[in-house]
């Protein structure tokens, strides 16, 4: 491979002139290697071609929203989570106190504690419908986090760890106490 010539490198390499050497003049005052500074251009003889765009549907105003992956759908959803979560634990450890006041069978309040976690949910699902009935389609913004739905739900669970807390005869006992002192 060594023995062979490569054809690009005799046109792309130039060897720089020497000092003290001249270089000769080229046509119309044109030397390789130099912009012609200063120098009048040639206008264009033909302008620049135009090309019409058909619309695709993706980036063009009004047309149709991409499809986002099912990891970002659920990575939307996390956003605002711990709200729901530390709500969700005051629900379950005012309802805990509740169900452990009232000394008997724990399957009515296990029952009672169930579906109040499906209601919970419910909400959650509600919110979300309504924000994206009223900002996506009527308002035409896009939703980044679902900490709107994640905080009607955590203001729905904390409220219920407080009635729960409100059913304990010995907890309103304490709250009446201490606030009377």
């Amino acid at each position: 491979m060594a023995d062979q010539t490569q054809p690009w490198a005799e046109r792309t390499v130039e060897v720089p002139p020497q000092a003290g050497v001249a270089v000769p003049p080229q046509r119309d005052g044109f030397r390789r290697g130099v912009a012609p500074v200063g120098q009048p251009r040639s206008p264009r003889t033909e302008p620049f071609p135009t090309v019409e765009q058909d619309p695709t549907g993706t980036g063009w105003p009004g047309g149709p929203e991409p499809r986002r992956p099912l990891s970002w759908r659920l990575a939307q959803l996390r956003r605002g989570g711990e709200w729901s979560a530390a709500a969700g634990l005051f629900a379950f450890v005012c309802w805990g106190i509740w169900a452990l006041s009232g000394q008997g069978d724990l399957t009515g309040p296990l029952l009672v504690l169930v579906l109040s976690l499906l209601v919970a949910v419910g909400l959650f699902a509600l919110a979300r419908l309504v924000g994206r009935v009223v900002l996506e389609r009527q308002l035409g913004r896009v939703r980044r986090s679902a900490r709107g739905a994640h905080l009607a739900t955590a203001v729905f669970l904390a409220g219920l760890g407080v009635a729960w807390l409100q059913q304990t005869e010995w907890v309103v006992s304490a709250w009446n106490w201490i606030s009377s002192n």
